[in-house]
């Protein structure tokens, strides 16, 4: 059997907190965001962590 491989485009985009958590950044931050509030575009720059539903198969992508 050969390697398992890691989802590339998943690997660039969560990263694993020391104690083991996925860390993703938020979404809606690319464009159109001259309709945006300056505190909404503010608080799209912070990182946060992955939903509990969702850990198990970021896992499974990042290996």
């Amino acid at each position: 059997m050969p390697k398992m491989k890691s989802n590339r485009g998943a690997a660039k985009t969560f990263k694993k907190t020391g104690s083991g958590k996925i860390k993703r950044f938020k979404a809606y931050k690319s464009h159109i965001l001259t309709k945006k509030s300056t505190k909404r575009k503010r608080n799209l720059r912070h990182s946060t962590l992955v939903s509990a539903s969702e850990v198990k198969r970021v896992k499974r992508m990042i290996l």
